[in-house]
């Protein structure tokens, strides 16, 4: 048999790497997967127990992640999966600070494969967050460096019976972060009087700066990661009276 000549050999082989490659972006690619900004999102648990009608017991009394999330982009790559082993070194701080308060299954990770195949595969794309131990970490950072608990309790605003203006939880947290962030509130029920806040979440760039959630004039999604289907009325809260549940206290 006639050898292959050398440049068809170059040609067929560029031509088979080509391949893998375009095979291998295609993972990346399908869909629009550019995003431009991080959303750390906290929830309240009483509220998110409530809303989601679970078995919670005994939610946590501070508030908690809901999840690290790109803007605009969902399950960047389904191939991807979740590994319990890759985060093992940060499972004590991932059961107090990233609990799952919104499913009542025993298994606890499964709040975490959902937020990394929905959101850590698309933050992925950043070097800093490109693992799910860096996207895991980086979560917890970012939690714990903006202290939200504390820096509600520091300027006075902490679980009450008692209602607050929604325009001074805003001003408060534009003051504490020099940022506008974006709070959801559950809307009031028959029998209720005001909103029930429900999430906030504060906004970074892609170096990991502070940043708006919201510019002058942008329309705002009402309820972008919003709780399951069930958890129809978060939304953004509105100016006005707004309850901020004690722990053993959601009804109004």
């Amino acid at each position: 048999m006639k050898p292959a000549a050398p440049g068809h050999v170059l040609v067929c082989c560029l031509g088979l790497a080509f391949g893998y490659l375009c095979c291998a972006h295609g993972l990346w690619s399908r869909g629009n997967h550019e995003w431009q900004k991080l959303i750390m999102v906290h929830h309240w648990p009483a509220t998110v127990c409530k809303e989601v009608e679970n078995d919670c017991r005994d939610p946590p009394d501070y508030w908690t992640i809901h999840g690290l999330w790109p803007d605009k982009a969902e399950e960047c790559n389904r191939s991807w999966h979740f590994n319990l082993e890759e985060i093992k070194d940060l499972l004590q701080d991932m059961k107090i600070y990233w609990p799952d308060v919104i499913h009542s299954s025993p298994n606890r990770s499964y709040f975490w494969k959902h937020e990394w195949q929905k959101h850590g595969t698309c933050a992925a794309q950043l070097d800093a967050l490109n693992s799910q131990k860096k996207y895991f970490g980086k979560g917890l950072d970012l939690y714990k460096g903006l202290a939200l608990n504390s820096m509600l309790q520091k300027v006075g605003i902490i679980p009450s019976g008692n209602y607050y203006q929604m325009a001074d939880i805003k001003d408060a947290l534009a003051g504490l972060y020099g940022v506008i962030p974006k709070i959801q509130c559950l809307l009031p029920k028959q029998g209720e009087e005001v909103q029930t806040i429900g999430q906030i979440e504060l906004c970074f760039t892609k170096d990991l700066q502070l940043r708006n959630c919201t510019e002058p004039g942008e329309l705002v999604a009402s309820r972008q990661g919003a709780w399951p289907v069930q958890a129809a009325s978060l939304q953004v809260c509105e100016d006005g009276p707004v309850f901020y549940p004690p722990p053993q206290e959601t009804n109004h």
